[in-house]
């Protein structure tokens, strides 16, 4: 049995204000720095034997608390990157909402490629989820923890898992420093174990941001 860890990364400013992120490079803010600490080591305890993230900083940095207690390296995949959101990285989602409104009420209505040359959701879970494949082939039988960011988390599962888009919209929002288990055997493949698990149930903010 291989099982993944995906744990999306600590808070930033960017987060706190409602602000698109998508590909921009934003660190974590102290409170992401400490829930990054502070969730290391329960995910320590799982004993992974792999650690691996996306290269954004805010990814990097959370999985660099684990590294820390476990001495394990991490290994970066760009594949792991947020979904692009085009014209609307950097704008606050009011401002989204005004600037592009009718891109954003697709958007809201889960069109999976609104416009504003925002990344197609079925190209995002493909990518998320070849990154996630090939983690879990190096480790066949291992743990492995996989730093990344909310919304590539959930259309990566979903594609491993051959869900359709209506079952992808029913899942939640990971909170900040939460993760998703999925176990895979030779006999039934990819399951999911647990969603949104944490030290704290928190509300989850929008994917874009």
């Amino acid at each position: 049995m291989t099982r993944l860890i995906i744990w999306r990364h600590g808070n930033t400013d960017w987060n706190a204000a409602n602000r698109v992120q998508g590909q921009t490079d934003v660190p974590l803010n102290e409170l992401g720095r400490d829930q990054a600490r502070d969730a290391a080591p329960l995910l320590a305890s799982l004993r992974p034997d792999a650690i691996v993230s996306s290269d954004l900083s805010r990814a990097a940095e959370t999985a660099a608390a684990l590294a820390a207690l476990t001495g394990l390296p991490v290994r970066t995949d760009a594949r792991l990157r947020e979904r692009h959101f085009g014209q609307w990285q950097g704008l606050h989602l009011t401002e989204v909402a005004e600037r592009f409104p009718a891109e954003y009420a697709r958007w809201r209505s889960g069109d999976p490629a609104p416009g504003a040359d925002l990344e197609p959701l079925p190209d995002l879970g493909q990518r998320v989820a070849a990154a996630l494949q090939e983690a879990a082939d190096a480790a066949p039988g291992g743990t492995v923890v996989i730093a990344t960011h909310g919304g590539g988390s959930r259309q990566g599962v979903g594609h491993l898992l051959g869900w359709d888009a209506g079952v992808l919209r029913s899942v939640g929002s990971l909170a900040n420093c939460h993760w998703t288990e999925l176990r895979h055997d030779d006999v039934r493949g990819w399951q999911l174990r647990a969603h949104n698990v944490g030290l704290i149930a928190v509300p989850a903010v929008a994917d874009a941001v």
